[in-house]
């Protein structure tokens, strides 16, 4: 078992008393503790508890019970977790170190009711709020789609009306299911109809498949989102997409949810409503590379379905969603950048 002092010497050669003046505490040094061993925290990062405060705080949401298919989104907090002990400090990509520019540490979950979805989405803002006073910023992971209600609801007292960058195969700006006002494929409907999000700022990126009737793009254009779907991106490239995105968004507070079907079930099986035609993972995390410079205010990643998961394909894919947008939000200061000693 591994004690706590030793967790501190494998993240950081300094005691945590002057973890201030030396810079944020990171990831567990692979090196000296295996990655395969100890509790699964995201990238193996502190916990909330272990540090004095986080300019980004990573939270699970495990509640399903918003979902019209299949089940099992409840478990993908745990399950991208696990997935994500393979991640390093250095983003390449990025040229940043996100977990070495900024403090980022792990929350733990929220609970919430699995029995009653308006409190589950009451204890869900209410989570979101709290850890609000202990960090800057929250990146959650869902959970299904159901959870950006509330979480766009805690943005929303901080931050008035949002830029909403919405990655996903679904409008999920529909009414109601089964007379239903809040499910995972209607929180952004009731965001616009509570005024939480910039009706001209606000963006789909991977729409695609069937839907109920043509009616569904005229409502969700009314309710403040344009669209560039996966057929935009197949015939014109993803530097047109990030161009388009870039454009809506412009510069303002901006909350980027991701539900992880916007993959192709070939890159993310292990989800509740998968879609024929999706992106594929390389070209989800290029654009999320392009938001490097805009004000990213919070986050969401959603719908990973363990059950149908295979060689953890889409847990994978969520751990590295995470790690860009994290990369994303990380200030870019020469003077805080830690040299690693991670091993691969």
């Amino acid at each position: 078992m591994q004690h706590p002092e030793d967790r501190a010497a494998a993240e950081n050669p300094v005691p945590p008393e002057a973890a201030e003046l030396h810079g944020p505490v990171g990831p567990v040094d692979a090196s000296v503790v295996p990655r395969f061993a100890g509790i699964a925290t995201f990238a193996r990062l502190p916990r909330l508890d272990e540090v004095e405060r986080a300019d980004v705080a990573i939270a699970g949401v495990p509640f399903d019970s918003g979902v019209s298919y299949r089940p099992g989104a409840r478990f993908g907090p745990a399950h991208v977790r696990e997935a994500s002990r393979l991640l390093r400090p250095y983003n390449p990509a990025q040229d940043v170190f996100p977990f070495g520019t900024q403090q980022v540490a792990d929350a733990g979950d929220i609970v919430a009711n699995p029995f009653d979805i308006a409190t589950a989405v009451s204890e869900i803002e209410a989570g979101a709020r709290q850890l609000r006073d202990r960090a800057d910023r929250l990146v959650v992971i869902g959970g299904d789609h159901t959870i950006a209600l509330p979480l766009l609801r805690a943005v929303h007292a901080e931050h008035g009306p949002v830029a909403v960058l919405h990655f996903d195969a679904h409008l999920d700006t529909w009414d109601t299911y089964f007379g239903a006002p809040t499910t995972h494929g209607t929180p952004f409907r009731r965001a616009s109809e509570e005024g939480l999000i910039d009706l001209t700022a606000s963006m789909h990126v991977g729409i695609r498949g069937p839907l109920y009737a043509k009616s569904d793009l005229e409502d969700d254009a009314r309710l403040g989102f344009a669209i560039v779907t996966s057929e935009f991106i197949e015939e014109h490239g993803i530097p047109a997409a990030i161009a388009r995105i870039r454009a809506r968004v412009g510069d303002r507070p901006l909350y980027v949810s991701i539900d992880i079907d916007v993959l192709d079930p070939a890159h993310a099986p292990g989800t509740g409503t998968p879609e024929a035609g999706g992106l594929t993972s390389r070209e989800l995390l290029r654009m999320l590379r392009s938001l490097v410079d805009l004000r990213i205010v919070g986050a969401d990643v959603v719908e990973v379905s363990p059950a149908y998961d295979h060689a953890q394909l889409t847990a994978v894919a969520a751990s590295h969603v995470v790690y860009e947008l994290l990369s994303a939000m990380a200030p870019r200061s020469e003077a805080s950048v830690p040299t690693s000693k991670e091993k691969p």
